[in-house]
């Protein structure tokens, strides 16, 4: 026989490609059960966003939320907060990065970048983690007003910028959206 002739198709041929077609179907189906069982359950997707209501929030205020096993802080900033977060040359600052999930990577630390954006400066979200060894910082303390990690000293102004200490960067900013004009979803 020549490279140049053919044979037709025939009844087991298409026996061969149909067997192969129901092994194919089996298997997905075999395999489905361990597939689906990766993806994470209700609970866990749930984690990954709250909804926060501020409304009861007063300037000068500020509220610490579990967000995936992490505390967040919230704070309604006073208005002398905010202009004096303004103030600060950037030269001043030791991370002059913001650290907001929200924005930019190449993003500077201007108050601006690191509060709830323009109409709602007075508001800003950050995780509670202190940068150096993972401590949690507490609020309204330190030489700046903002937050201070007793664990080693570090202080941080009220925009959440490291200022100073042996902390390396900022408090990061996590991904959120104000909803409402009194709710905020964090993720």
């Amino acid at each position: 026989m020549s490279a140049t002739d053919t044979t037709e198709p025939n009844r087991r041929d298409f026996l061969y490609v149909a067997t192969g077609m129901a092994g194919v179907v089996a298997a997905g189906a075999v395999a489905w059960p361990f597939i689906d069982q990766m993806r994470p359950d209700a609970s866990t997707l749930a984690a990954a966003s709250i909804e926060v209501d501020v409304s009861s929030l007063t300037p000068g205020m500020s509220l610490t939320v579990k967000w995936r096993g992490r505390p967040v802080f919230i704070r309604n900033r006073t208005p002398e907060e905010v202009e004096a977060a303004k103030e600060v040359p950037m030269s001043d600052l030791k991370d002059p990065v913001a650290r907001n999930a929200n924005l930019a990577a190449d993003a500077t630390a201007s108050d601006l970048d690191r509060s709830a954006g323009e109409g709602k400066e007075n508001w800003i979200v950050m995780i509670g983690v202190c940068t150096h060894l993972g401590c949690v910082p507490l609020g309204q303390q330190g030489d700046f007003g903002g937050w201070f990690c007793p664990c080693h000293g570090s202080h941080y102004d009220t925009a959440g910028r490291i200022r100073k200490g042996p902390a390396p960067e900022n408090l990061h900013v996590p991904s959120y959206a104000f909803v409402s004009d009194t709710t905020i979803r964090v993720g």
